[in-house]
């Protein structure tokens, strides 16, 4: 739901192809939002077949065929479904790598220390990312500002935890 809600937001913007799709993700939600190039491709070929989206085929010059996509009105009122849907709800976020926190007394406390003074480098260094993309203008701005606010509760939920550990 989430990927779809994006690409057809995305889409009702301006109509693009699936290249500008994935460079517009990548240079600037990157550090929010989690698709690879053949996801999207899935969702595209899978979001005609629904009728929410055409496509046409493009030539420019001696460049290759580029599938140009746009949003049908089916699209449209799918889009605003999902998105009526995805901001009057909340799924509890699930963090994959908090079980290592149940056994972290099953190592030496230096050793856990240390892991978790490494994770905290590699959290710090997503903050850094997060906080150096360029403005948004708009509600775009919100998600990135949402990142950064993550990034910091963990790192100082972590700083916690090391502190905890180095005055056992």
């Amino acid at each position: 739901m989430e990927r779809e809600l994006l690409l057809l937001g995305l889409l009702k913007r301006e109509q693009m192809h699936g290249y500008q799709l994935h460079e517009f993700i990548d240079s600037n939600m990157q550090t929010c939002v989690d698709i690879k190039k053949p996801t999207a491709y899935y969702l595209l070929d899978k979001m005609e077949q629904q009728g929410l989206i055409t496509r046409k085929e493009e030539k420019e010059g001696n460049r290759p065929t580029r599938r140009v996509y746009s949003m049908t009105t089916t699209g449209e009122e799918r889009f605003q479904t999902l998105l009526r849907q995805n901001l009057a709800t909340y799924s509890q976020n699930r963090y994959p790598n908090n079980t290592g926190f149940i056994f972290l007394e099953e190592l030496p406390e230096q050793e856990a220390i240390t892991l978790l003074l490494n994770r905290q480098t590699l959290i710090s260094g997503m903050l850094d990312e997060a906080q150096t993309a360029p403005p948004h203008s708009g509600a775009m701005q919100y998600m990135i500002d949402h990142q950064v606010t993550m990034l910091q509760a963990e790192l100082s939920w972590l700083e916690n935890v090391i502190s905890r550990l180095q005055e056992q």
